[in-house]
């Protein structure tokens, strides 16, 4: 059985701070951007693309 660990740190803690930079740092591109899109992907749904929004403001002649 895998043991959960969870360890508790201030965000204002330089240490952590350092690790945490260490520990990315440590790993591939490839692995940063995907658990960026995967974080993307827990934030705004499973889209593919950004949402498109247009506006037509018709300017008056001075």
């Amino acid at each position: 059985m895998i043991q959960k660990v969870v360890k508790k740190h201030r965000l204002s803690d330089d240490a952590a701070i350092k690790r945490d930079l260490a520990f990315w740092l440590s790993r591939s591109a490839e692995d940063r951007v995907s658990t960026v899109e995967i974080l993307r992907r827990q934030y705004d749904g499973n889209t593919a693309r950004l949402q498109r929004s247009v506006r037509v403001i018709q300017r008056t002649k001075s």
